[in-house]
């Protein structure tokens, strides 16, 4: 369907702009009258995904859904009055046109998880999958709070991932830049000074005088083919699915960084196969939803493996061994799990030991890398000092002679 933006006004007199697909001009009507605006104006607009200030859904507004609905549902109020109130209270213009969508395909006869199924860019296929679980047992108000639960904990994750990379990544360009001055304004200045005083210099101030010049000379390289291979390598990646592997591979195998990401997408694989497994979705099904989850092509490519010796007739704990990716803690909570039939408390087990070992990774490797940058600057200004100091005292030391 076209995709028209608009300005409507609310009950209260407020103008509200947005956007939303529509069949033509009256569809799009009726389908505001239903939310409580009338049409003023409206254009088909362009593009598909920015009109009128139209975000994106964020993780911030499933959880709001999630628990809207785990509450109303909770309570015994009906699923389509629950989602006519959150469609009331919602400020975010794209996400109340996705609840008026999923309002209209269950009055038209649909079950919820297959309304939510249409908007595949918001509710993915773990998410439609524990609500159809959910409908299938009646326990719907127990998957809500489940999905809540989770997705504040990726929350929670995604936090602690940007963490663990943006700090680093801060201190490296700070000592970049304290680099690239000093080679390229105060050593200069240095250096000349010591030149002018003539006599021989040592090495290390000939190599200081040397990395200056590259800096000075080049500089316009040193700055452009980080940024071209940055691109170069995103093009790359998107392109070939073998390079995608080689880089999710490369990712767990980084000094500090690699072992955290490791853990933190065991603990996120872990805590929802136990979710899904725990809503009544077959084994072999909670692994296919998780390779989407994980994140990362090496353990999504050793899951699929895991998968296939399942179906080949095979145990959880001996699949997962073979895969080679799967450390001894993880396979042996799955064989208590196997053996004593409680395979969800196992899996919360290891969820619960890796996100505790995540966070105090996190506080190691932060630890480390101050003091590891403070060398690294240390011996950078001792170079530079030794460098240029020296020379100043052996001139010095002649002329006294």
């Amino acid at each position: 369907m076209p995709l028209y933006a608009f300005r409507a006004m609310d009950l209260a007199g407020h103008i509200v702009p947005g956007a939303m697909d529509a069949s033509n001009s009256a569809d799009l009507e009726m389908r505001l009258r239903r939310m409580d605006l009338d049409l003023i104006d409206f254009r088909l607009s362009a593009q598909k995904d920015v009109a009128f200030g139209k975000r994106r859904v964020k993780r911030a507004d499933l959880i709001n859904f999630a628990f809207h609905m785990e509450q109303l549902t909770g309570a015994g109020v009906p699923i389509l009055d629950g989602l006519a109130d959150l469609r009331d209270s919602l400020d975010h213009p794209r996400f109340r046109e996705i609840v008026t969508d999923i309002i209209e395909s269950i009055e038209g006869g649909q079950p919820l998880s297959v309304a939510l199924g249409h908007h595949d860019e918001v509710f993915d296929s773990t998410f439609t999958s524990l609500v159809r679980a959910g409908e299938s047992s009646g326990r719907l108000a127990e998957v809500f709070r489940n999905l809540t639960e989770n997705l504040r904990w990726q929350d929670e994750q995604a936090a602690q991932l940007k963490k663990v990379i943006s700090y680093p990544l801060l201190v490296l360009v700070v000592v970049l830049g304290v680099m690239f001055f000093l080679m390229t304004v105060l050593v200069p200045q240095l250096t000349s000074f010591i030149a002018n005083m003539g006599g021989e210099m040592p090495l290390h101030t000939r190599a200081l005088i040397f990395v200056s010049n590259i800096f000075i000379d080049y500089w316009y390289l040193i700055i452009g083919v980080p940024i071209v291979a940055t691109f170069a390598l995103r093009a790359w990646l998107r392109r070939s699915e073998e390079a995608r592997l080689a880089a999710d591979t490369l990712k767990l195998r980084i000094p500090l960084i690699g072992p955290v990401l490791h853990k933190m997408i065991l603990a996120r694989f872990a805590t929802f196969f136990g979710l899904m497994y725990a809503s009544g979705i077959t084994i072999l099904e909670s692994i296919r939803l998780s390779e989407g989850i994980v994140g990362n092509r090496k353990i999504a490519a050793a899951l699929a493996r895991a998968s296939q010796l399942i179906s080949e007739g095979q145990g959880v704990t001996g699949a997962f061994q073979q895969t080679g990716i799967f450390p001894p803690l993880v396979l042996r909570m799955l064989k208590v799990g196997e053996t004593t039939g409680d395979l969800e408390g196992a899996l919360g087990n290891v969820s619960y030991f890796y996100n505790r070992e995540v966070k105090e990774l996190i506080d190691r490797v932060q630890s480390l890398i101050e003091p590891v940058m403070t060398v690294v600057l240390g011996l950078m200004l001792g170079w530079i000092m030794l460098s240029v100091l020296g020379p100043i005292y052996d001139t010095m030391s002649t002329l006294r002679t």
